[in-house]
């Protein structure tokens, strides 16, 4: 783990991408930023021209087959189980949220398609990826509500959805970007509420969480024309996924506005990257758990870029696979300790 110094000494060091992964970005970047209308709506149709979105495959690839699951098809909420064919008996779920800005993506496209299906092969686990709805169409809280709902879904009908070997008292959250707000927020009711049996929230992976606020931090000062992410963009977002009239203060974006000190949560860790903007408001997050009580872990990549994980051709993308492995190994064997 990168220490303060390092992460410091970072500032002066030029960020280097592998040219594959820069033509991704740029793609990435580009179709976001043409599919943004000037009222603030956004081009569903332009964007579903050029976005690759993965198939379910009932038959086992790399020993990880998936399945789609509706839960209300009025509001097209909908997961992918990922199923990991391995043996053994009590093998933890990991209930995961995608990243983009609340706007993007979804979870049948390809990218998370292979994170997926990595995190379910290596862990191993049986991967949960919840299909959201989309701002600006659903703003706050539909993002929370979809996914609270599908964990409801898990402990009413987990008999049909899940195989006899998938234990849900070991159950983990896990997203990326708006994927990681969307897994605090999501926890936060799971822990609160009384209708949960089968579901244990043990442990929450909350990897370069999208949080924020009005006043801009150092990074966001500093850290001008990094991939994916500029103070442009982000507000952009937030003005999509927020109640109207709201601002960055809201507690959607700012968590630490909200007095979690007597809630059970979960055990964490956070992924941090030297060259994302949003590290600032992501190691405040990591602050204001400690405050509040919460044990949490953080891990930094001080020469990575905000959603560096998404690209397998990266050393460090592996190495954050077998980070979160640790973490759930560990967190399974305090159950029994």
């Amino acid at each position: 783990m990168a220490t303060e110094s390092q992460v410091q000494l970072n500032h002066h060091k030029k960020l280097t991408i592998p040219l594959k992964t820069r033509i991704a970005i740029a793609v990435i970047s580009t179709l976001t930023d043409n599919a943004q209308r000037p009222d603030g709506s956004i081009n569903r149709r332009f964007l579903r021209l050029f976005e690759f979105r993965a198939p379910p495959n009932p038959k086992p690839i790399n020993s990880v087959s998936s399945s789609d699951f509706v839960v209300d098809p009025s509001r097209d909420l909908w997961f992918r189980l990922y199923t990991p064919h391995i043996s053994g008996d009590r093998i933890p779920v990991v209930v995961f949220f995608h990243g983009g800005g609340f706007a993007f993506l979804s979870s049948n496209t390809y990218q998370y398609d292979n994170v997926c299906r990595r995190f379910a092969r290596k862990l191993p686990a049986y991967v949960i990826s919840v299909n959201y709805r989309l701002a600006p169409e659903h703003r706050y809280p539909a993002q929370y509500d979809d996914g609270f709902d599908v964990v409801k879904f898990l402990e009413e009908n987990r008999g049909a959805v899940l195989p006899a070997n998938a234990d849900l008292s070991r159950c983990f959250f896990a997203g990326d970007s708006a994927g990681g707000n969307i897994a605090h927020n999501v926890a936060i009711r799971v822990c609160r509420a009384s209708c949960f049996a089968a579901v244990k929230l043990v442990g929450l992976i909350s990897i370069q969480p999208f949080f924020g606020g009005e006043e801009r931090t150092e990074a966001e000062r500093s850290l001008v024309g990094m991939p994916l992410l500029s103070p442009d963009r982000t507000d952009w977002c937030w003005r999509a996924m927020l109640p109207e009239g709201a601002n960055r203060d809201h507690e959607a974006a700012k968590p630490s506005v909200v007095d979690i000190s007597d809630v059970d949560y979960p055990d964490t860790m956070v992924v941090v990257a030297g060259f994302d903007p949003l590290r600032d408001w992501q190691r405040s997050y990591c602050e204001w758990l400690k405050l509040s009580g919460k044990r949490v872990r953080l891990i930094e990549y001080p020469n990575m870029f905000h959603a560096f994980y998404i690209f397998p051709e990266l050393p460090e993308a592996a190495q954050l696979v077998q980070r979160i492995k640790d973490f759930v190994e560990e967190r399974v064997a305090s159950l029994s300790s």
